[in-house]
């Protein structure tokens, strides 16, 4: 696929950016291009509203797996893009566009240079949330088309085009969602004495947490707690009945994610003794670590670095939460990051990643395939 169809694509996807699980527009879009390629093949399997799509080989005895991720985000796109977002408050902040328009790329090609062993695509919806990753890993169809080993990859807007990044082991932290609900008794301002205030007991649990970091965790580990929206009360002069608070947790270690999690707890019992207050703490969504197969990463990296493919760095470990993590906690394989050269990083709303990066991923990632799976 030639550079101008794959940044077509990448233009088309990104105007249609929906949240996970509702990827209605993306997965019909995903299907019209398939389509087009002879019945013989390909197998395409729906699943809520992501795909299978498995590449025929010529002989198979394994399966090789490749994911991308569909959803976009909650966010107001401010890029300026000609081919902006069409859907209000919602956007490709974080490169999925790119993950699926390379993933058809790759499809394309191997459509028309057969190898020996089955290719397996999963375009897997809610990566943002509230996680596609272990339903899809449960599914009957997974079940029948179960890899020997899976990959995938994730813009890097800090690195330049022509670069790729990973490691052995470790590659993305532990993740998970944090809501704290608390419930105390509402007032009039003026008669405090009268009242448990809400918005004191959550300012003061906020100060507390973050003394989790310093003194529960391990030093040589790393973990990190962040409050990302207080919101509580109905006037100014009206004492708080409630208030919530939503973050997240972020670890390098499960053990580290489990004893976080236990002493945000027990603050909270302790607040409702001290605020005379009801307090309920929930993880919505939390992801597990994305841990690379060393054997195989290392032996990625090499094959790259050595056909010329794209310049190879090896990275740090990062905080951010990927659900692919579950993948790569059942079936051998890793991830890496694809530099894209952009200004702006993930998660904001003028991330602009060079599209001269679809070509670079496409090109790793064929030869790569080509050569493993014969």
């Amino acid at each position: 696929m030639k550079m101008e169809q794959l940044a077509a694509i990448r233009r088309d996807l990104h105007q249609i950016p929906e949240l996970g699980f509702h990827e209605y527009k993306t997965q019909a879009y995903i299907l019209n291009h398939l389509q087009q390629h002879p019945e013989n093949r390909l197998e395409i399997e729906k699943w809520k509203t992501g795909l299978f799509v498995k590449v025929k080989g010529t002989a198979p005895e394994k399966i090789l797996a490749y994911r991308a991720d569909m959803d976009g985000l909650s966010i107001q796109e401010q890029t300026g893009y000609a081919f902006s977002s069409v859907h209000p408050d919602k956007m490709h902040a974080c490169g999925h566009d790119f993950h699926m328009t390379i993933a058809l790329g790759i499809i394309d090609y191997f459509v028309h240079h057969p190898v020996k062993q089955d290719l397996l695509f999963l375009f897997q919806p809610a990566e943002e949330g509230p996680g596609g990753a272990e339903p899809m890993l449960e599914s009957d169809i997974m079940k029948k088309w179960e890899p020997t080993m899976i990959t995938a990859l994730h813009i890097a807007p800090e690195l330049p085009v022509g670069t790729i990044g990973t490691k052995s082991g470790l590659l993305f932290a532990n993740t998970s969602e944090l809501v704290i609900e608390l419930e105390g008794k509402g007032g009039h301002a003026a008669y405090p004495h009268l009242a448990e205030d809400m918005v004191v007991a959550a300012s003061s649990l906020v100060t507390q947490m973050q003394s989790i970091v310093a003194r529960n965790v391990d030093p040589l580990d790393s973990a990190v707690i962040t409050i990302g929206t207080i919101t509580g009360g109905s006037a100014q002069n009206i004492i708080a009945q409630e208030a919530k608070l939503e973050g997240t947790i972020r670890t390098l270690s499960p053990s580290s994610m489990d004893e976080v999690r236990k002493r945000i707890e027990a603050m909270v019992q302790g607040l409702e003794i001290a605020y005379h207050c009801k307090g309920k703490v929930s993880y919505p969504a939390a992801y597990h670590q994305v841990y690379n197969s060393s054997d195989l990463v290392e032996d990625f990296m090499q094959f790259v670095s050595e056909n010329g493919l794209a310049e190879v760095i090896r990275s740090k470990e990062a905080m951010t939460g990927e659900d692919f993590g579950y993948m790569l906690k059942k079936y051998p394989g890793f991830m890496f990051w694809l530099g894209v050269d952009s200004p702006y990083g993930l998660h904001h709303a003028k991330l602009q990643p060079k599209e001269e990066a679809l070509e670079t991923a496409v090109r790793v990632m064929t030869v790569y395939l080509s050569a493993r799976a014969q």
